[in-house]
């Protein structure tokens, strides 16, 4: 299915370049002298030891340009695949086996008036955007001409990168999906008559009474209805075997990991007298690294961190007059409708007591060494249509709140580093459809929170299953951030988010923005620990950051049995003196992990019919700790007996799986034996491609999902690191170089840089790096340069 993180979107124009290397030698490092069109006036990019470029430009929309450059130097074909994905223009360089994929893409393009949403854009957010798109271009223009430059990808895959269009900008919109799935296993459980096993896997918070909406034949649902977004739709064919690292995330992987922790402390209660603010974003880990950190600086602007390759500006980091960090929030943006057709004519559906024609849609797809693939796309008053069977009368239709107009986030990062103080920042929240906790902290010793995104306004309904699309559930707007809520120096003196429900006690029922928050445990821990340190310092921060306690773990150790079967004491004795820390060289740790997946694997056996084990494969950890400590009916007519044995069984299996895993010797078991950290090129089961690209592993990690230092689990029979925060950050306000940063494995995607893996080590050991921001600190430590000047000058 298409990709659950954000799309990365594209850009065009055209540039004509030469360049010529020289040295210079007071610097004793190499400068790079590069001619571009499209460029107002010289700049100059210096690279300090850790690859972070220090954009220094005479103009804001300059600056852009050179983050566009940066990014597409270190990060190109990175770039390429993802703007081809989402554009829908892989079967062109990778065959026909892709061309499904292309249709499937562009059925998400933005259908409105691009011209239209471009002029919604303030005129300096503009000239940003398409400064940023012409310096991806500039350097795609500079490898074309000098092929020596090109990553090495592209001569084993015989293709060239794509130049890239502003207008892709507000085309390629892409969406999340997970919901779409929730919505599906809630209707095929409800059609069991089982609805209430949706509890064990997927807890509603807040909680929320499930019914099937009216008019909803729950029965009649099935995993068809996803159509187009059923999992396994991308090709894993013979020239492009995946675009992912080893196998892509599941969706109960995807729902149980993604987060982020991020916290803010006043100066009252900071050791520096300044505001703090810390963030590491939880993402996927194992193949591109999902930031690349830059500095833009120009007259008006100064704003350092960490972006995403291809969307433009900065997403966490800091300006010189603000910090700026996010975690997810929860807003339930998409929305299933199911729709009945004609029988005399399956181009109707009926809607508003009518029947209606679709609207549809021929492309042609260029396809690499064959003729080009047609496929029709139709479209309702919801959206795109994802299925489409006459045979049953049915189809199924998208809402979502990406495709609506005025709904793409291309250009919220660019207006958010623009803003200089809270009140600013309002305006640039109006441009930020995706849902998020914002976290600010500013020089004057201020610190807030604001939920931004865009929620739909459901006529009826709470989107928790899929509903009939004749009318009765339709969408009728969207509100803005100014109906979420926010919080500005909270007396406290602190403010943290880690994806639990943050909705103020009192907030509405009629305007829950979604049901899916977490499990508060991360959150639990980081209040625990800022609320203790009545003078937390950076190093305090970085701790925490990297803290490894488990409270599920220490919550199951009190529910250990005073006694077990012999082939079960010997873990018992083990976890009952174990401290609860998942560190990696942790033997009880080790055990824990292993024990948590037995006792998952059966309590699900013990629960869940065989007929929907499909639908409820995993369970939550706070129902599974519920059932552990207070069994009940569910667990048979002595639910005591049941859930003994069971925890019994788990603790014996455990330990002979530990013994299998890691040896006879328990004193020499580890977590990180089994937790490694390993990244890959998300194409190398190309064998060319993985000759060029050698993977970067040989460590083990502590954490796991729950844990504030996130370091999540794949799916069984894996055990290794699959996500978790790659980019981390701690920044001193105010005081900006004593702030610190980390990005997993590195700035470049090539292994001839020297920031290809330089920050694997320290990430896994915790080491934070410098955060230069001063011109001075930069200039100590300057390494390379590269000055880009306009063609024409």
């Amino acid at each position: 299915m298409l990709d659950r993180r954000s799309f990365l979107l594209g850009s065009a124009a055209a540039l004509a370049l030469s360049s010529a290397g020289c040295r210079t030698a007071d610097l004793g490092r190499q400068a790079r002298q590069v001619r571009a069109a499209g460029l107002s006036a010289p700049l100059e990019i210096v690279d300090d030891p850790w690859g972070v470029p220090h954009i220094r430009a005479r103009s804001i929309p300059d600056a852009f340009f050179g983050q566009g450059y940066v990014v597409a130097r270190d990060r190109l074909f990175q770039l390429d695949l993802s703007h081809r994905r989402e554009t829908g223009r892989l079967a062109e360089a990778f065959g026909a086996e892709f061309a499904p994929h292309d249709a499937t893409a562009r059925l998400f393009h933005f259908r409105g008036d691009l011209d239209a949403e471009l002029a919604r854009v303030p005129a300096d957010v503009l000239a940003c955007a398409r400064a940023y798109v012409a310096g991806i271009n500039a350097r795609i223009d500079e490898v074309l001409a000098d092929p020596s430059l090109l990553p090495l990808e592209y001569s084993i895959l015989g293709i060239r990168p794509l130049k890239w269009a502003l207008r892709d900008l507000v085309l390629s919109r892409g969406i999340q999906g997970g919901s779409i799935e929730d919505e599906i296993r809630r209707a095929r459980l409800a059609g069991m008559g089982l609805l209430e096993l949706d509890a064990i896997m997927a807890p509603l918070r807040p909680a929320w009474p499930l019914a099937v909406p009216e008019g909803l034949d729950a029965a009649a649902v099935s995993d068809a209805d996803l159509g187009v977004l059923r999992r396994g739709s991308l090709p894993y064919g013979s020239i492009v075997p995946a675009l992912e690292p080893n196998d892509p995330p599941s969706a109960a992987q995807d729902r149980g990991n993604a987060g982020s922790n991020a916290w803010t402390v006043a100066p009252s209660r900071s050791a520096t007298g300044r505001p703090i603010l810390a963030n590491d974003p939880h993402l996927g880990i194992g193949g591109f690294g999902p930031r690349h950190v830059a500095h833009l600086s120009a007259p008006g602007l100064d704003v350092i961190g960490a972006g995403s390759p291809g969307l433009p500006g900065i997403m966490q980091g800091h300006t010189d007059r603000f910090a700026f960090g996010r975690t997810n929030f929860h807003i339930d943006q998409e929305d299933l409708f199911v729709l009945e057709l004609d029988a005399s004519d399956p181009e109707l559906y009926r809607h508003g007591g009518a029947w209606k024609r679709f609207e549809r849609a021929e492309v042609s797809i260029p396809v690499r060494g064959g003729p080009p693939h047609r496929a029709t796309m139709r479209f309702s008053v919801h959206g795109p249509v994802l299925s489409h069977d006459p045979s049953w009368r049915r189809a199924t239709a998208l809402a979502v709140v990406e495709l609506q107009p005025g709904a793409s986030g291309a250009f919220a990062m660019i207006a958010i580093n623009l803003a200089r103080d809270w009140e600013s920042l309002k305006a640039a929240f109006r441009f930020h459809p995706s849902p998020t906790n914002f976290h600010y902290a500013d020089v004057d010793g201020n610190h807030g929170w604001q939920v931004i995104g865009f929620v739909p306004v459901r006529r009826k309904g709470e989107g928790l299953m899929p509903v009939p699309g004749d009318g009765r559930y339709d969408w009728t707007g969207l509100r803005d951030f100014r109906a979420l809520p926010s919080e500005y120096n909270p007396a406290k003196g602190w403010f943290a988010s880690a994806n639990q429900n943050n909705l103020p006690a009192d907030w509405p029922r009629d305007r829950i923005p979604a049901f899916s928050f977490r499990d508060p445990y991360r959150y639990q821990r980081v209040a625990d620990v800022l609320e203790a340190q009545p003078r937390h310092s950076l190093a305090d921060s970085v701790a925490l950051q990297h803290d490894t306690l488990s409270t599920p773990a220490r919550q199951l150790q009190a529910l250990l049995p005073a006694r077990g079967s012999p082939s079960a004491e010997a873990a018992i004795a083990m976890l009952r003196g174990w401290d609860a820390r998942l560190d990696a060289d942790s033997g009880p740790a080790a055990l824990f992990e292993i024990l948590w997946r037995e006792l998952g694997q059966r309590m699900i056996a013990a629960l869940v019919p065989e007929r929907a084990r499909e639908l409820v494969n995993e369970i939550a950890p706070s129902v599974l700790l519920g059932l552990l400590a207070k069994p009940d009916a569910r667990l048979g007519a002595d639910p005591a007996t049941t859930r003994d044995a069971l925890f019994d069984a788990a603790l014996a299996a455990a330990w002979n799986g530990a013994r299998e895993r890691l040896g006879p010797d328990p004193a020499a078991w580890r977590w990180g034996t089994l937790h490694q950290v390993r990244i890959a090129h998300p194409l190398s089961r190309i064998p060319a491609i993985a000759a060029a690209f050698p993977p970067i592993e040989g460590e083990g990690s502590g954490g796991d999902s729950f844990t504030v230092m996130a370091r999540w689990l794949r799916d069984a029979p894996s055990w290794h690191v699959s996500g978790g925060a790659s980019y981390l950050q701690v920044i001193d306000v105010g005081a900006w170089d004593n702030s610190l940063m980390l990005n997993l494995p590195g700035q470049s995607n090539d292994p001839r840089s020297a920031h290809y893996r330089d920050q694997y080590l320290p990430w896994i050991r915790g080491e934070m790096q410098p955060m230069l921001f001063s011109r001075a600190a930069i200039d100590a430590h300057a390494g390379n340069r590269t000055f880009l000047r306009p063609a024409e000058s």
